[in-house]
């Protein structure tokens, strides 16, 4: 389900001077240009492939307070629109309606951020503790802290993002942060929504 979060009046980009409002069923187009699409340009209109997605990096990319979430349809063809996997772009999107936003849990977060974290080269040591903590072997706060320690001195960045989620457990951000990196490293090549539906099924 493709998603768009808006302000508490149904609003993006807030006194920018492409202010939008997004009405539920109205059509929102931008207009013809031979720009290449881009994200975070005005070349797209923003939206995410899974209301997930939506909550868990919400925080990073526009970090609007108290938003609402409205499910769109995607208009544009093929050739406009682009993803990096987290946010996706496109030229046009029509809003179907508003829906409840969906509630998550840590462990989903953290599960989600941890398999983030696993596409990417990693010490044996880090991988078997990753795997220990998503089949529910080990979830310790000492275990995700040495994790933590040891990736952070290998320079993987992500993964020790993923280990602190661990570790600490009002520390949802950390996996915010893992899945921003592992994009920002790895853009295009994971499967970001395939990772969203094994974190949700994860307890």
């Amino acid at each position: 389900m493709n998603v768009k979060l808006v302000t508490q009046d149904y609003k993006t980009r807030v006194g920018q001077d492409n202010e939008t409002l997004w009405e539920v069923g109205t059509t929102v187009k931008l207009p013809p240009s031979e720009k290449p699409l881009k994200l975070c340009t005005k070349t797209v209109l923003h939206y995410y492939q899974h209301p997930f997605l939506a909550v868990l990096m919400n925080r990073r990319h526009a970090n609007i307070p108290n938003y609402r979430m409205l499910q769109v349809k995607v208009n544009s063809s093929k050739n406009k629109r682009i993803t990096d996997g987290l946010k996706s772009g496109c030229t046009s999107l029509s809003v179907i309606k508003e829906i409840t936003i969906p509630q998550y849990t840590l462990t989903q977060k953290v599960a989600f951020a941890i398999l983030c974290s696993l596409c990417s080269n990693n010490s044996e040591a880090y991988t078997t503790w990753a795997t220990s903590w998503l089949n529910g072997t080990d979830r310790s706060a000492k275990s995700a802290t040495y994790a933590a320690s040891a990736t952070y001195a290998a320079s993987a960045t992500y993964a020790t993002y993923a280990a602190d989620a661990a570790a600490d457990a009002a520390a949802d951000a950390y996996a915010t942060y893992a899945a921003a990196d592992a994009a920002a490293a790895d853009a295009y090549a994971i499967n970001f929504l395939a990772l969203v539906d094994k974190a949700l099924k994860i307890a």
